[in-house]
């Protein structure tokens, strides 16, 4: 094979070795955005119970105090109540403490339902505790993933870089540096295997003479469609199967 086409071919790894550490390293600040977005939803809603647990304290105070009102006017009815004179007297103040009575049961109606709101809400904190534990285990590991990955990545991208370097020195045509990083710029790659008398990227038949001048792999031969540079790797026969053991 061509030494420059050899070295293309090795070029065109590292580039692609290259480009998916570069891409590993810019994902990694959205990928720890989202594990903070995680994390301040599950924060958020667990504040967002308590929040509505101390709201429902507060209700029950009220309720409290509102039933404790109508209990003290109710008690006062039934001591006027033994004073009366009158009949009709009597009528208004019975009046009255039945009047009192269906308070106490309103207020008393209005406790029960803010027992059962609390009851709901504790069960909703206690979730949103055991969601927020999760969530933060969930963080702590893939952040600590993610950082170690970014450090892998970069040192790759570090070896990628050197060893372009040194390849790029190495190229007896020093053009094809500049054709190689004009294709890779409009095509994302610049080498590709042509196999079956097609580019194997752009699935475009070739003319049989190129297909010819790629065999051999002696000179830097393009696609027609694609502009990539193409080299050949002769399919490898398939493997025979093994005989049986011996009996």
């Amino acid at each position: 094979m061509l030494p420059d086409l050899e070295r293309l071919i090795q070029l065109q790894e590292i580039e692609s070795k290259a480009a998916v550490a570069a891409k590993a390293i810019a994902e990694a600040p959205g990928r720890m955005a989202a594990l903070d977005a995680l994390l301040h939803d599950a924060t958020t809603a667990l504040d967002a119970a308590r929040h509505a647990l101390a709201d429902n304290k507060t209700r029950r105070g009220l309720i409290d105090k509102d039933l404790a009102a109508v209990q003290q006017r109710q008690g006062k009815y039934k001591d006027q109540l033994m004073q009366v004179k009158t009949n009709e007297e009597f009528r208004a103040m019975q009046h009255q403490i039945d009047a009192a009575a269906t308070e106490v049961g309103v207020q008393e109606e209005k406790i029960l339902i803010n027992m059962m709101e609390a009851d709901e809400i504790n069960g909703t904190i206690k979730k949103a505790e055991a969601a927020l534990k999760a969530a933060q285990a969930k963080v702590g590991t893939e952040r600590a993933a993610i950082e170690a990955d970014v450090k892998v990545q970069q040192g790759v991208a570090a070896e990628c870089a050197t060893a372009r370097t040194a390849l790029v020195a190495s190229l007896n045509d020093k053009g094809l540096v500049d054709t190689f990083a004009r294709i890779a710029k409009v095509r994302g790659t610049a080498v590709a295997r042509a196999e079956g008398e097609r580019c194997t990227v752009c699935q475009v038949r070739l003319r049989p003479a190129v297909f010819v001048n790629v065999l051999k792999n002696d000179q830097i031969v393009q696609c027609d469609s694609c502009n990539r540079i193409l080299y050949f790797i002769a399919p490898q026969a398939p493997k025979a199967p093994e005989a049986p053991p011996a009996s």
